[in-house]
């Protein structure tokens, strides 16, 4: 888009959101009972995603893409959902296929529109939390650890790295290695929330909390860490 004029660039900005709207309204009307009814009873959506017989497995995948394009919507539930449907190993696996291929086409977008299309869904102050991923020398480490920790913001963090220079293939790579332990907490838990297994889901759920709470003040701590140093170069 670098050699379209400003005003052509917006008239395309606005006519894909008006398209990724209609979109979303239109998945919206299809998917919208099943998905948040999913969220209160996981026999419900297990019960709907089973209607599709052999192609329930590629619905489940093409949701998580959604809840990835779409980053308002919380990936927990469908990840805990995933695993209610399939199974631990199953649903982890469906999980990051999903998450990998949304995150890419997100990356792709973000490459087109630009940051423009990020302030979509989030705020400045959140993307520029993020900056310090613009430093390619640690990019691709940092991208892994933060991936990787439950409780950081995955969903903020697939669109930034469209910000980065992070290739695609190394991107795919890290989104389908470094979301395991996360993905899988969570898809443990709704398989033995299937099983019936409700202390053990209990334990499951406080595991996760508590990583979850420890990750969340980490990243805090680098993100205002990171700020602070750059303010200070500034100065």
């Amino acid at each position: 888009m670098k050699n379209l004029s400003k005003k052509t660039q917006r008239m395309i900005y606005i006519a894909a959101m008006v398209i990724y709207g209609a979109l979303m309204l239109i998945l919206a009307k299809v998917v919208g009972r099943p998905l948040v009814e999913g969220f209160r009873n996981p026999e419900y959506f297990d019960q709907w995603i089973r209607g599709y017989g052999i192609w329930g497995k590629a619905v489940y995948v093409g949701i998580t893409i959604l809840q990835v394009i779409v980053a308002v919507i919380p990936g927990e539930p469908f990840e805990i959902g995933g695993g209610y449907c399939f199974g631990a190993v199953s649903g982890t696996l469906l999980c990051l296929m999903g998450e990998a291929m949304g995150s890419i086409l997100v990356f792709s977008l973000v490459r087109k529109f630009g940051r423009s299309l990020v302030e979509v869904f989030f705020s400045k102050e959140q993307i520029e939390k993020l900056s310090f991923l613009n430093d390619e020398r640690k990019l691709t480490l940092l991208a892994f650890i933060l991936f990787c920790v439950p409780g950081t913001p995955k969903d903020l963090l697939a669109y930034v790295m469209g910000l980065t220079p992070i290739e695609p293939v190394r991107l795919f790579v890290i989104n389908l290695v470094a979301r395991i332990p996360s993905v899988f907490t969570s898809t443990y838990a709704g398989h033995c929330l299937r099983k019936g297994a409700f202390v053990q889901t209990g334990v499951v759920f406080a595991i996760t909390l508590v990583i979850s709470l420890t990750g969340l003040y980490f990243y805090n701590r680098i993100t205002r860490k990171k700020e602070a140093q750059e303010s200070s170069h500034e100065q």
